[in-house]
């Protein structure tokens, strides 16, 4: 009597690689491709603390009250002063709330900023809101120039219906200020900036 055919796995687990190689590889291009892309979906889901982006106001208010705290941060690359004009604000859900940030340009040349934003806890960032704001749009200040930029949003009185958010009574918005890649220095300038004077520029 003859042994009985036994299938190997090698092929079938080498296959199975071959489509997880692949797969991941298409993920990783698609997260550099489609950076555009990635910060819809965020804004679309609310996905890692990402807000959502709103026409207008829901047509009810909720009976829940949330206090919205105001955070800023600004890189080191960007010479400004960054930060909200109030700390904290309350607001029922569905409620619309207004508040301003405080930029002011401490360079002695134009510089231009971007910012990015987010919010916390991460699991609020779908039922956040924004109807204006001046996110992803660059902001160029003259030296010493001075602006206020204002955000308008609401808490999507959903909220109150997702067990999941029974606990959250404060949401942190954060503002990030980031110099515009336009704006900074090209490698030539920077060597330059950064070279010893010459015997003929030294002062003695």
């Amino acid at each position: 009597m003859s042994a009985p055919n036994v299938r190997r796995p090698e092929g079938r687990n080498g296959r199975t690689a071959l489509v997880l190689f692949g797969l991941v590889a298409g993920m990783i291009g698609l997260s550099f491709a489609s950076v555009p892309l990635y910060r819809l979906f965020c804004q679309v889901t609310g996905y890692g603390g990402t807000t959502r982006v709103a026409e207008s106001l829901p047509a009810q208010v909720g009976e829940r009250i949330v206090t919205i705290r105001f955070n800023s941060d600004v890189h080191p690359d960007l010479p400004w002063a960054f930060q909200p004009t109030q700390r904290a604000i309350q607001v029922r859900v569905g409620e619309s709330g207004l508040t301003f940030y405080k930029a002011r340009n401490l360079a002695e040349g134009a510089t231009t900023g971007v910012s990015t934003f987010n919010v916390t806890p991460q699991k609020a960032g779908i039922y956040f809101n924004k109807v204006q704001c001046f996110c992803f749009e660059e902001q160029t200040l003259q030296p010493g120039e001075e602006m206020e930029m204002g955000v308008s949003f609401f808490v999507d009185p959903a909220i109150e219906q997702d067990p999941n958010l029974d606990d959250v009574r404060t949401i942190t918005l954060s503002y990030t200020f980031m110099r515009s890649l336009d704006d900074l220095p090209d490698e030539d300038e920077q060597l330059s900036s950064a070279a010893p004077a010459s015997g003929a520029d030294r002062v003695n």
